[in-house]
């Protein structure tokens, strides 16, 4: 082991620990050194396709993704070893080193974290021994007591790593130091010594009315509040998980994109250069009143197809769909979406999450979907033919993005025209009418799609990190950053 490593704990599920270690690689990286992310594992359906191991394409979690790139190095699937994709309340699918792993899915949970974990601490020691500094991310908390014993993605991963560790709170929701005091006080007294600063993310006021708590902190804790990051929304960086928030972007005028939030929508971070572009309005719709007045209507991916379908028609809102695309006006599915707009999806093997069975499509575009056991993972380059109609501006533009899906879908009847091929000759994208389907994740990344269907662009990924940098490096105190990674 070679490299030093710095962590990024929470005391909360969505505390900022995503977006603070996305930051630390741009910055460490802007020092010279060689820096890769880690997460040992990540529950998430937002995911990016990477190269594998064996030359396989395979899938981490977006945030590693994202983290990787502000490292300035390749992705790997190494940075995120264990992937896990919820389905339902109770099942997700493991993906272990980029791929799915159906017999890990039928373990307990426990006894599967032992199984786990040597692939994890495996990847940990490959990171350490090929660069200068790991900078790693926890999960949820490591003051869950009932759990200590089997979790591996934090402080096992802590002591495996010699970590300096760093403690991110979220201010914004209240109770802050209660929550960083009680982590501290719930963690083992040798774990806790490796607790290097605290962190107050999301911030609003004056900082000076914080005091005397960080200083009585200190005194209760040994540990000092190294950093008071103020609320920062439009920072350019997708949320790890989940609807960005419920309140829509934009303003109150402009183009209205209403995305149908189903309880299992996935890869939502390639909507995040839609919350940044002037003019567009971006809202999540659950209920049918959500959808009036809406210009585009999105269905997004879905790890649970079948499911989400039957709860979007049990909310009703399959009826203002269908109407908005029989008054002409525009309809987009993007994989699981792409899927629900067809005629009919089969699923003989309960591949699409765990429940044989076939059902209807919403008919909007006539395709037959037919889900395999294999998954097909892999980057895409192509551009559009020929498109009609509110899809047009589309005609011949390229774009980049990537497949991730079991589901494989063939045309039905002629009216569904092939406007998007793969260079293997397969069909991957559908137009009928104002429908658009689209097997390709990451449209919204392309610049020459935004220009094409916006007339605008967004800062680039690599501006965006500059500026997470940028940030943490006026928050936090002088010298802690350097210290921390051992300068």
């Amino acid at each position: 082991m070679s490299a030093r490593a710095v962590m990024v704990l929470g005391t909360t599920s969505g505390a900022g620990k995503s977006w603070l270690a996305t930051a630390l690689c741009r910055w460490y990286a802007r020092q010279g050194l060689r820096v890769a992310p880690f997460k040992a594992q990540n529950m998430s359906n937002n995911a990016r396709v990477v190269p594998g191991l064996q030359g396989r394409a395979g899938e981490i979690g977006s945030a590693q993704y994202f983290q990787a790139l502000a490292a300035r190095v390749p992705p790997d699937v190494r940075m995120n070893p264990v992937l896990l994709k919820p389905e339902h309340d109770q099942r997700s699918q493991v993906v272990l080193l980029g791929e799915v792993r159906p017999d890990l899915a039928e373990m307990p949970w426990r006894e599967r974290s032992e199984q786990l974990w040597p692939a994890a601490r495996d990847a940990l020691q490959v990171l350490l021994a090929s660069h200068d500094l790991v900078v790693i991310e926890g999960a949820g908390s490591p003051a869950e007591i009932n759990l200590q014993a089997s979790d591996y993605v934090n402080l096992r991963t802590a002591r495996e790593a010699d970590a300096a560790c760093l403690l991110v709170t979220d201010i914004d929701r209240g109770g802050a130091f209660a929550h960083l005091y009680g982590t501290h006080q719930l963690m083992p007294p040798a774990d806790r010594a490796r607790l290097r600063g605290f962190v107050l993310n999301r911030f609003r006021g004056d900082a000076r009315l914080l005091s005397p708590g960080p200083e009585q902190l200190q005194a209760m804790t040994g540990v000092p509040t190294v950093a008071v990051l103020p609320m920062w929304r439009g920072h350019g960086l997708p949320e790890e998980d989940g609807v960005f928030g419920d309140a829509p972007t934009g303003g109150a005028w402009g183009l209205r994109v209403a995305v149908v939030a189903y309880p299992r929508l996935s890869n939502l971070d390639e909507f995040q250069p839609l919350r940044g572009l002037d003019g567009v309005r971006l809202v999540w719709a659950r209920e049918p009143a959500q959808l009036e007045g809406a210009d585009w209507i999105v269905l997004p991916g879905s790890k649970h197809t079948g499911a989400d379908l039957a709860w979007l028609r049990a909310q009703g809102l399959d009826v203002p769909i269908a109407r908005h695309a029989a008054q002409g006006r525009p309809v987009l599915g993007l994989c699981g979406g792409l899927q629900m707009l067809g005629g009919s999806l089969l699923d003989p093997q309960g591949v699409d999450g765990g429940v044989a069975g076939s059902a209807p499509g919403l008919g909007l575009l006539p395709l037959r979907t037919r889900f395999e056991a294999n998954k097909l993972l892999r980057p895409v380059q192509a551009h559009f033919g020929k498109l009609s109609g509110c899809w047009s501006a589309l005609s011949n533009v390229a774009v980049e993005g990537y497949e991730i899906r079991h589901g494989r879908s063939e045309a039905t009847a002629a009216t569904a025209r092939p406007v998007l091929v793969h260079a293997d000759g397969h069909a991957i994208g559908w137009q009928q009418g104002s429908v658009l389907g689209l097997y390709v994740h990451g449209v919204f990344e392309s610049p020459a799609v935004l220009r094409a269907l916006f007339g605008a662009g967004v800062p680039a990924l690599d501006e965006v990190f500059d500026g997470l940098a940028d940030f943490i490096d006026r928050h936090f105190s002088p010298g802690v950053l350097n210290r921390l990674a051992g300068a």
